[in-house]
This record gives structure tokens, C-alpha cells and sequence, in this order.
């Protein structure tokens, strides 16, 4: 069974092997392959665990500025299997939104719920925290995450950005969003 919970520090090596194996395996072919293999798990440990605490800490928790995002885990027989960063927006004209930063699962458990049950997830949290919009990034022909999201309500609206922040320069990423209204709850008779 799988449980959604909050990060904490211990996570961060598991946050790690998600994130590597899942960029490796995503953007094979979107993104250089001398980057892909440069990836390290050691090095996105130590950032990962420095992020889990700021983050704890209410502190800003990466180079956009002074915005401190939140990480939820998925995890199964204490493995963890994915994980779904968010917050307010980092993107200056985008503060008055939230933002779905990252939604990662193990590549070997896609396609099985992992991803639906973080982002469902997520957003009921974004909407907890008073977010009645939300934006995310994806890599530009990452068509598989591109589907993931429009199935699950994110629609892109032209915004691109090429080039901006995180670990890689020179990204070509396409912006989606969605509303965050509660479903329609059906009629009491």
C-alpha cells in the first residue's frame, strides 16, 4: 500500500535515487546525455537534505528567492517510490499563484497510481494553503508527463521559458495551469 506524507530529512536519499533515476529515464533524449550521467545521487542527497530542513524551517528552500516550498513523499514498505514539491510561485510575475515545482515517481512504478495519488495530493494542499491557482513547468517534448498532466487538469497557456534556473541551463520548458476549485460535490436529495 502506498502512503503520502511529508518529507523529512532522512527522505533525502531516497528524494535522491527518484529524482536521478526519473530525470535518466525522462529525458533521455531531451537533454544531453553527458548531463543525464553527470547526475549524481551523493550530490542530490546533500541537496535534498539541506532542502527538507529549510523547507522545514519555513526558510526559502532554492535560488528562485524567498519562497519556501513544501515536499510530499510516496512511499511503499519504507521505499520511497516519489515525491511532489510545491508553494507559492516562484516566478515574479507568478507570486500570486501556486506551483507544482516537481512530480517525480521511480520509473519502474509509473503508470501505477503513484503520480495520480502525489498529485491529488498536492493540490489539495496547494488549495489548503489558499491557492485558487496553480502553475507548473515541463520539459518541452517530455510528452508523457505533458499527457500525465492534461489528464489531470493542467492545460498549457503558451507561457515558455528557456534557460531559467535549476540544475540545467538552456532548458526549453512550457508552462500549464489549472484552477484549483473543489470538484462539484453532488446534489444531497
Amino acid at each position: 500500500m502506498t502512503t503520502i506524507r511529508w518529507a523529512t530529512p532522512d527522505d533525502a536519499h531516497g528524494v535522491a535515487i527518484v529524482h536521478v533515476d526519473a530525470w535518466r529515464t525522462a529525458y533521455a533524449g531531451l537533454i544531453d546525455q553527458q548531463v543525464l550521467d553527470a547526475q549524481s545521487v551523493e550530490h542530490r542527497t546533500a541537496m535534498w537534505r539541506n532542502w527538507i530542513e529549510r523547507s522545514l524551517a519555513g526558510e526559502s528552500t532554492d535560488a528562485y528567492g524567498p519562497v519556501p516550498h513544501r515536499l510530499l513523499v510516496a512511499q511503499i514498505e519504507g521505499r520511497i517510490i516519489g515525491w511532489a514539491g510545491f508553494g507559492g510561485g516562484r516566478d515574479a510575475d507568478s507570486t500570486h499563484q501556486g506551483e507544482l515545482a516537481g512530480l517525480y515517481a521511480y520509473p519502474s512504478t509509473w503508470s501505477q497510481g503513484i503520480g495520480h495519488a502525489l498529485i491529488s495530493r498536492a493540490e489539495d494542499e496547494l488549495r489548503a494553503e489558499g491557492w485558487t491557482e496553480a502553475y507548473l513547468w515541463v520539459l518541452k517534448g517530455n510528452d508523457r508527463a505533458i499527457r500525465f498532466y492534461e489528464r489531470h487538469g493542467w492545460i498549457a497557456d503558451g507561457r515558455e521559458k528557456r534557460g531559467e534556473g535549476g540544475s540545467v541551463q538552456g532548458l526549453h520548458e512550457i508552462r500549464h495551469s489549472r484552477r484549483l476549485s473543489y470538484p462539484a460535490r453532488p446534489a444531497l436529495r
